[in-house]
């Protein structure tokens, strides 16, 4: 089958890897006809990364870029990939399209590769936009920018074949904001990563922290709104009271710098900000940490699903969350049995949670075993790689 990966953020495949990578690499392995648009700051050029045939496409920078930059990029994107491919693969024809929210901006790109290919089109949802935008006071209900966002929305869930959700809440949301969707072919396809492998030789981050013998705390990933890190800081503030507890948080993102300033302004010597790592190097680090933090800002009406729970399930060490009241996170926490939520904003119960995992060796290495288990029967590439195919024969 020949199958065409429109991407929004594609790492070089020499030199890391994230979600999307990892299903690109097994329909690979499992002998499809692959070819991956991605975008690149250099020059548009067609290469080969791993055996794996990818068009990397001059475009606007997206990352640490202001959100009106990073929305230009987002618009401007899908006419340099038309571009691209009418250059370099003017005649090639593709059996399936698979591309990811966000953004929502490739559906006429994809309208129009499908009409010329008679392809099938898989959306895999992983951000209902521009809801979310909504939720977190970035833009009005009541705008015309709203409207046009909704607009092309529309279209991309009606342009989908197939649409694979996060969890059953993502469905049902789906579902009851966009009725004409109620014969579409819509199911979970829950997060996954391939499965972490420790280096012999792997860097001791305690070491390199000072810090033996502790108990570490890590938040990895965006550091930006949606994850509301004040419900962190305040926690870290909390835990004050334990001399041999500390926070690492790892990554990037606006808020960044003013999280530094936070973390300096009131002392928090329990609190270590650390730059965006590798993703083996991420890894290896969390590999070391006792406890994976999630956050979610409170006022989100969509149910969503963090993906950065793909580390800490991955190295089996135990999830501590504070979540907003419309995702179904809790849910999966509680049925893989492999961490305690609370809802963000509830300080007692996010600081009575952590104290439980605090005050047990055991029940912190139990539960990062569950989640362990978990990782590895239900998140891993080939399962969502089977999950496509099963739902394309049927």
């Amino acid at each position: 089958m020949r199958v065409l990966f429109i991407m929004y953020a594609f790492p070089n495949l020499e030199e890391g890897f994230n979600m999307y990578t990892t299903l690109v690499e097994e329909f690979v392995k499992k002998g499809h006809d692959v070819t991956v648009l991605a975008p690149t700051k250099s020059s548009t050029s067609k290469s080969i990364e791993s055996g794996i045939e990818i068009l990397r496409v001059n475009s606007l920078p997206n990352r640490n870029v202001s959100k009106y930059l990073k929305g230009l990029s987002v618009l401007m994107l899908p006419f340099a990939y038309s571009n691209a491919l009418n250059k370099f693969y003017p005649n090639k024809k593709y059996d399936l399209i698979i591309s990811a929210t966000p953004p929502i901006t490739f559906a006429y790109l994809i309208a129009k590769i499908k009409k010329r290919s008679k392809a099938k089109f898989y959306l895999v949802l992983r951000d209902i936009f521009p809801q979310n935008a909504i939720d977190l006071g970035y833009m009005s209900k009541w705008g015309g920018l709203y409207h046009y966002f909704r607009f092309i929305e529309k279209k991309y869930y009606r342009l989908a074949d197939y649409i694979g959700c996060m969890s059953d809440g993502n469905i049902k949301y789906l579902k009851n904001h966009n009725n004409f969707l109620e014969n579409k072919n819509i199911h979970i396809l829950s997060n996954f990563q391939k499965t972490y492998s420790s280096k012999f030789d792997k860097k001791n981050w305690r070491a390199e922290f000072k810090l033996e013998n502790k108990i570490l705390v890590v938040f990895g990933g965006n550091m930006g709104k949606p994850q509301k890190l004040e419900n962190v800081i305040e926690l870290a503030k909390r835990c004050m009271v334990h001399s041999d507890v500390y926070f690492i948080l790892i990554g990037e993102g606006y808020q960044m710098k003013k999280l530094e300033e936070i973390v300096q302004l009131n002392n928090l010597n329990n609190i270590i900000v650390q730059s965006s790592l590798s993703k083996t190097d991420y890894q290896d680090l969390i590999s070391q940490c006792d406890i994976g933090l999630i956050s979610l800002h409170e006022d989100f009406t969509i149910p969503n699903i963090p993906s950065k729970v793909l580390d800490y399930l991955n190295v089996g060490i135990p999830v501590l969350a504070s979540i907003d009241s419309a995702t179904d996170f809790g849910e999966i926490i509680d049925n893989a049995t492999c961490g305690f939520y609370s809802l963000a904003g509830k300080h007692d119960e996010f600081k009575n949670n952590f104290d439980k995992l605090y005050n047990s060796k055991e029940l912190r290495q139990e539960l990062g075993k569950n989640g362990n288990n978990f990782f590895n029967h239900s998140l891993v590439p080939e399962v969502a790689y089977q999950t496509i195919i099963n739902c394309i024969n049927e």
